[in-house]
């Protein structure tokens, strides 16, 4: 099946009992067992659940992946991953993360003895040089958050795994969705999504997912959630399925637009730099060009007057762009990232990561494109 056709029927078929052609939600936290001797297929929902599964099968085929697994969070997600390491294991990372991924790992996974290293993931030779006999994981996160820096999945995955098959490598595939880069054919072990975002597409929901290919390593990961118990629950699972069916159709609006913000913002004399891998002058362009099928619905950029005052001048003088968290949802919101999703980035290594106080981060949403170039036209003439 094409994407199109996987995001709606993609590991589906219609419930038995009933020939219900949406999933149910399976609202209960136990099954009946008919015999002591013979287990069901399903019998508590940690384990397993009817309305999960069906996401989760949804999930491995649109990512081209065997296993899906649906977490009550994103950071959930990446927390089971880091549960398959040890200590003294160490984690290769980009050093420009979504904020709660770097509170995630330095605030709590440090202190159970994991250790990390920091780089710049636009360069394979950083990337190499810092394999140590320690290193169990890289981290990719691509296009990143906020930045939008393009990772080479495929030439990173080719030359760790020549260096060392045995690392992992994960990649937080959030921004991009299946529907712009699948990184599982792209060499990548474990692909992460905070599911919150596009793929719930609505924001009324909270999740995080994991896919995966390897059979050992989808057995661990399905051992640590039900182990640890981070699951999504059914009905958010019955959302993510019904966000999942528009993801092609609303990704295809968002960089529709996006691409039509990008501009109007590089040609304002108001603005500074304009972060999206879709700009000709953005230094990834051609690896966004080759890995993606367009270029997403984020943009970022600083103002000119690079003070925080400004910056927060143009957040309160913006109407259509609702402030707030998050991102991917069909209504467009705009963060401050230095307040907002990296607060808890300690100021110099925010700064050092090219993250200023008066970076702003816009997900452009599907709205009429005349009345989001009005908003933001209306925002920084004040």
């Amino acid at each position: 099946m094409k994407f199109n056709t996987k995001a709606i029927h993609g590991g589906q078929k219609i419930e038995q009992t009933t020939g219900a052609v949406v999933p149910p939600i399976f609202q209960t936290s136990t099954f009946a067992q008919f015999s002591v001797e013979e287990n069901q297929e399903y019998n508590y929902s940690r384990g397993s659940n009817p309305t999960r599964t069906a996401l989760e099968k949804s999930l491995a085929s649109i990512e081209n992946g065997s296993h899906g697994f649906a977490f009550s969070s994103g950071l959930a997600a990446i927390d089971c991953v880091l549960r398959t390491l040890k200590p003294g294991d160490e984690i290769i990372a980009g050093n420009d993360l979504y904020g709660g991924t770097y509170r995630l790992f330095t605030q709590l996974f440090e202190k159970y003895g994991l250790e990390f290293t920091y780089v710049n993931m636009e360069s394979e030779k950083a990337i190499l040089k810092s394999i140590s006999d320690k290193t169990k994981l890289i981290w990719l996160e691509t296009p990143t958050n906020p930045l939008l820096k393009i990772e080479d999945i495929k030439a990173i995955c080719s030359a760790v795994k020549t260096v060392n098959s045995d690392i992992l490598i994960g990649v937080d595939n959030t921004f991009a969705t299946p529907y712009l880069q699948q990184p599982l054919n792209l060499g990548a072990d474990i692909v992460m999504h905070s599911v919150t975002k596009y793929l719930g597409g609505h924001s009324d929901l909270i999740m995080g997912a994991l896919i995966v290919k390897d059979e050992k390593l989808a057995k661990e990961i399905h051992f640590i959630q039900f182990a640890a118990g981070a699951i999504a629950s059914p009905m958010d699972c019955f959302l993510a399925l019904r966000g999942i069916k528009t993801l092609p159709i609303r990704m295809q609006r968002h960089c529709e637009n996006a691409v039509e913000v990008a501009h109007f913002l590089k040609n304002h004399p108001k603005v500074g730099n304009v972060y999206f891998p879709g700009l000709e002058g953005h230094p990834n362009y051609e690896i966004a060009k080759k890995q993606m099928k367009n270029f997403g619905g984020v943009v970022s950029f600083t103002l000119k007057d690079e003070s925080e005052k400004a910056a927060f001048k143009f957040l309160e003088n913006i109407k259509l762009f609702t402030l707030a968290e998050s991102l991917g949802g069909v209504e467009s919101m705009v963060n401050h990232s230095a307040t907002m999703s990296h607060a808890s980035m300690p100021k110099a290594t925010r700064l050092k990561a090219g993250i200023s106080d008066s970076l702003i981060r816009l997900s452009v949403g599907i709205e009429d494109i005349d009345d989001l170039l009005k908003d933001l036209k209306n925002a920084l003439s004040q």
